[in-house]
């Protein structure tokens, strides 16, 4: 690798750890790998994993993937994910993200949007199969010039990149470069849908947050149950991993007894979960089963919805919440004792936040119009440039600001931020963003009397729930429409609705 300034890369902070323990445990597949993917879960040393990237680089620059080319990734939290973004680096490519649940619609839509050159995928994702979808997006992007895939029975037209894997092979140099565009996410704002590019140093900046404030140790062992389709979900997994240089085993979610299994035997220092998830596992006593367990970080979709939340029991492990505002930004706050959520000031925050001289991990502010804005070394002021013709929003918020949009206020007493509402237009399904105007539009196509609304949920922020004459043809209908399982799946019949135990594990891809 030949990089030209001090800053290391993502792929720059794995190869230094290769360097001082080649032998170490890197990577643990998920145990129901199995049943996700139709694929054994494997265990990856440093080594093993670094061949495996290696032959994956080398294959997509012989396929003719230019430096800066941006490839997408659609795949399950395995450790073929982990292995195909840092793969893309060493390329010198930059990974767009697309979430699992997303169809043909949002595929194309993204696609073309990020001018993707390739598209990496698996055959199947729990019993989906994502390797036809793929096929069936790069037909409608213009730009694709490359469709590859893990897994067996993948489509003609396919490369298969489990063979790549199997045969060694060493790529040609290229410049990595940590200013430049490492991944691309996807957000929606009040003004559409908005792809996000981050550079390495952005996510260094998010992942050091993230293991500063939650105590990390070096060296540490990670179980992550969050899906890396996001910068959080990429943060709080695989950045916070390369900065400690432990082991990092995969959950993908969500399984009870595979769950349970994974904290009993891998003895993990540390959790990153949905925030609903880790207070249920903490409610129902699974944590108590993971005997080295010391830090959770729960990523809170819903801000507003910390500062109500119960305390986290007394115990060995603590609990940081993460603060999660769409694809603009994080926040982390280790709780005290008491195990009650911390206040949250405006004004620059440290990190971690109780050190003197710590280094700045953000800034928050209010704006003019009550909304929280942000700004630090994690923000892509650029992604969210208003809108050149509106006046007033340029006026609004400070240029070097990213406005989030979440309705906020300060406490007069204590001074302490509160955050109150979710961006005005804006739903949330688990980490699904969509205009509130799309659910108008969609039960629109489906003819008279339809309807699809969302209903506040505790764990995932709403869930989607529709009407129609006919349940069994709106669901063929918005099916053929491209659109995800969330829309389709708003018109269950009654008796076939899944438990409402297993919603978040919908709600959470």
């Amino acid at each position: 690798m030949n990089q030209s300034n001090a800053s290391p890369t993502l792929d720059g902070l794995f190869r230094r750890i290769l360097a001082r323990q080649p032998d170490a445990l890197a990577l643990i597949d998920p145990d129901n790998k199995l049943r996700i993917t139709g694929q054994l879960p494997r265990r990856l040393t440093f080594a093993q994993a670094d061949q495996a990237i290696s032959a994956l680089a080398a294959h997509f620059i012989a396929a003719g993937l230019p430096a800066n080319a941006v490839i997408a990734v659609q795949m399950p939290n395995c450790v073929e994910f982990f292995l195909t973004v840092l793969a893309a680096h060493r390329a010198g490519l930059v990974v767009a993200l697309l979430p699992q649940l997303w169809r043909q619609a949002e595929l194309t839509v993204a696609l073309n949007r990020t001018g993707a050159r390739a598209i990496v995928t698996t055959s199947r994702i729990d019993g989906v199969g994502h390797a036809h979808l793929a096929m069936d997006a790069a037909a409608e992007a213009f730009s694709i010039r490359h469709v590859c895939g893990f897994g067996s029975d993948l489509p003609e037209g396919m490369a298969s990149l489990d063979a790549v894997i199997a045969e060694p092979a060493e790529p040609a140099p290229v410049r990595q470069d940590a200013r430049r565009a490492a991944i691309i996410s996807f957000d929606v704002t009040a003004t559409g849908f908005r792809p996000v590019p981050r550079t390495h140093l952005n996510l260094i900046a998010g992942g050091l947050v993230l293991s500063l404030e939650s105590r990390l140790t070096q060296g540490a062992s990670i179980l992550s149950a969050m899906v890396p389709s996001s910068f959080a979900g990429l943060t709080a997994s695989l950045v916070v991993w390369l900065l400690t240089g432990g082991t990092l085993a995969l959950h993908h979610p969500f399984d009870d007894e595979s769950f349970e299994r994974q904290l009993a035997e891998l003895d993990c220092d540390a959790l990153s979960a949905p925030a609903g998830l880790a207070l249920r596992l903490s409610e129902n006593g699974m944590l108590e089963h993971a005997a080295k367990l010391r830090n959770v970080m729960a990523l809170w979709r819903a801000p507003e919805q910390v500062v109500s939340s119960p305390a986290w029991p007394a115990g060995a492990s603590t609990l940081t919440d993460v603060y999660l505002f769409g694809e603009a930004g994080l926040l982390a706050a280790h709780r005290s004792d008491d195990g009650m959520p911390l206040p949250i000031k405006p004004g620059v925050h440290g990190a971690p936040r109780d050190a003197l001289g710590s280094s700045n991990a953000g800034e928050l502010l209010l704006t003019p119009g009550g909304t929280l804005a942000l700004r630090g070394p994690m923000v892509p002021v650029a992604a969210y440039a208003p809108d050149a013709s509106n006046r007033l929003e340029i006026a609004s918020t400070p240029p070097d600001y990213v406005d989030t949009g979440y309705a906020a206020r300060t406490d007069r007493a204590t001074g302490a931020l509160c955050v109150t509402a979710p961006p005005a237009g804006i739903m949330a399904v688990g980490g699904y963003r969509f205009l509130s105007q799309d659910l108008l539009e969609w039960a629109k196509r489906l003819g008279q009397g339809a309807l699809l609304t969302a209903l506040p949920d505790r764990l995932s922020g709403y869930r989607l729930a529709g009407r129609a004459k006919d349940n069994a043809r709106a669901r063929e209908a918005l099916a053929e429409l491209g659109l995800n399982p969330l829309m389709v799946e708003a018109f269950r019949d009654s008796s076939s609705q899944t438990d409402s135990n297993r919603q978040p594990a919908l709600t959470g891809h």
